[in-house]
């Protein structure tokens, strides 16, 4: 287990113009020393704001930062993605006798074959932003493949962003085992191309997240799962996880953040590989929303590099 508490000092770093200390934009700094759990503030009445596409009036800009060698955020994902000189396709898998989901697969630009990742979209369903963090993995040479595990429950055009609204309602249909299911078919349909290697990972996002964490309780062949602010599986289910979980959350999620300390327990109680990360300052849905704050990026910064290396580390670079 490793904590992160210097967002401050990570969005200096990288020319934010933060001040010294554990500070959050518009917030009294945190006590010296004190945990990055203990000062997560309550979530505001929307905490999934920052999933929104559209940069809110006056937040923080964060585009001219990025830089490409982290994933975009939602407001600069459909240039990044349409930019991008890797190649990606659209495909439908197979996952059961009857059933198709719709998928975004992206090719690395390797001559040797590349270990598998499959990315879990937030609940506000596949967009172009999980696309593009598919796109970010192939640059890093693995096979990104983004399923739309809510195919089954859409109609119209399946390659079309969903609103936000539908995105949420085709979620609540979305059971563990049906999720389970469509990430089943993905690995194996990534792993099955000829320039796959036979190892696989998974990473998701909010809701996502969870998804990510549920799943290394069912798949033994799970090579590594990376958890961006999701809930955990309960101590039962964590008895059956075989791969390593990498968790990142931000400071500000107290939602969230409240369920870490017993899945830390959990996992050491069962000899499980839990490793996670809190960057203080960073609110749920850091990644994509990295126009909202000078903290988000730094977050973003900083736990992007730490998933491609546990990626490489687990799955083989």
């Amino acid at each position: 287990m490793k904590l992160i508490i210097g967002a401050a000092a990570m969005a200096a770093a990288a020319g934010l113009g933060f001040g010294a200390g554990r500070t959050s934009p518009s917030q009294p700094t945190a006590a010296a020393g004190a945990p990055a759990i203990a000062q997560a503030r309550p979530v505001a009445s929307d905490e999934h704001a920052n999933h929104d596409a559209a940069t809110p009036a006056g937040a923080f800009v964060a585009s001219q930062q990025q830089g490409a060698a982290i994933p975009a955020s939602g407001a600069t994902a459909v240039e990044r993605i349409n930019k991008s000189p890797r190649h990606g396709e659209w495909v439908a898998i197979k996952v059961n006798a009857t059933d198709s989901a719709m998928a975004w697969v992206v090719y690395p630009e390797r001559r040797d074959k590349a270990p598998v990742v499959v990315v879990i979209h937030e609940n506000t369903g596949i967009n172009t932003w999980t696309r593009s963090v598919a796109d970010q993995l192939a640059a890093e040479g693995f096979i990104g493949i983004a399923p739309d595990l809510t195919t089954m429950f859409r109609t119209g055009d399946l390659k079309a962003d969903p609103t936000p609204d539908a995105g949420r309602a085709a979620i609540g249909q979305v059971t563990p085992d049906k999720a389970n299911a469509i990430i089943d078919a993905a690995a194996k349909y990534g792993m099955s191309l000829p320039a796959a290697s036979p190892k696989y990972g998974i990473v998701g996002f909010c809701w996502g997240g969870a998804r990510s964490f549920h799943h290394a309780t069912h798949a033994a062949g799970l090579g590594a799962s990376v958890v961006y602010y999701g809930s955990p599986p309960t101590a039962e289910q964590m008895a059956n996880i075989k791969a390593p979980v990498l968790g990142l959350y931000g400071g500000n999620d107290a939602r969230i953040n409240a369920t870490i300390p017993a899945a830390d327990s959990s996992m050491k109680k069962l000899g499980k590989s839990y490793e996670f990360h809190i960057f203080d300052g960073a609110g749920h849905g850091f990644l994509r929303g990295q126009e909202g704050s000078p903290a988000n990026l730094a977050a973003a910064q900083a736990a992007w590099p730490k998933t491609v290396a546990f990626f490489k580390a687990k799955l083989g670079s």
